[in-house]
């Protein structure tokens, strides 16, 4: 499984001199895995280059240099880089009005394992959600769900192929499709898979 390891961080001085450049890398690299499902969920596809930039922003803003804190990030955030049959997303459920977003969080219990992508040919693969703890309290979701696609050698194989991939939720309250991602994130989707 690939991984960040402590010998390929920056230290906290030379990543504040890179930081810009690299902020900037990664923010351009982002806008190839974000997707937009209807007007209120985003999904960000997560992979190495993404998960560094968390890792070296935490211990940046947590002023972390011993080793005990930087194992601690790394055992938080390795597990959310794909491991070559998968993809790993953030879900990011946003509502700009607070008392709408209490009110749909209220609705939208369970969302998080009805997000699902497609592979052209193939069944739909729901996501596996939130392996690190659970996300909702029964009264609400949470704003934020982690997200893993597991996807069978036939998908993948079909993706090499040229298949289309489409994503989507099927929730009862809250209904979106993406039929077709575009080339620029199916190809930087494709990248993720060994």
């Amino acid at each position: 499984m690939p991984h960040i390891n402590q010998d390929s961080l920056m230290p906290l001085e030379t990543y504040a001199r890179v930081r810009p450049e690299f902020r900037a890398k990664v923010i351009a690299h982002k806008k190839d895995r974000a997707i937009q499902l209807g007007a209120n969920v985003t999904l960000i596809f997560e992979d190495e280059l993404t998960i560094r930039y968390q890792v070296q922003e935490m211990l940046r803003a947590e002023k972390i240099f011993e080793q005990a804190g930087i194992v601690d990030e790394l055992e938080a955030y390795n597990p959310l880089i794909p491991d070559g049959s998968n993809w790993k997303a953030t879900m990011m459920i946003e509502y700009p009005d607070e008392n709408e977003r209490r009110i749909k969080l209220g609705q939208l219990i369970g969302v998080e394992d009805r997000v699902w992508v497609q592979v052209q040919g193939c069944d739909r693969v729901h996501a596996i959600a939130d392996e690190d703890l659970e996300r909702d309290n029964g009264q609400k979701t949470s704003a934020v769900h982690f997200l893993r696609f597991e996807l069978a050698a036939t998908m993948i194989t079909a993706l090499r192929g040229g298949a289309a991939l489409a994503m989507g939720v099927d929730h009862p309250n809250y209904s979106a499709t993406v039929a077709r991602v575009g080339d620029a994130m199916r190809a930087s989707l494709l990248a993720d898979l060994a």
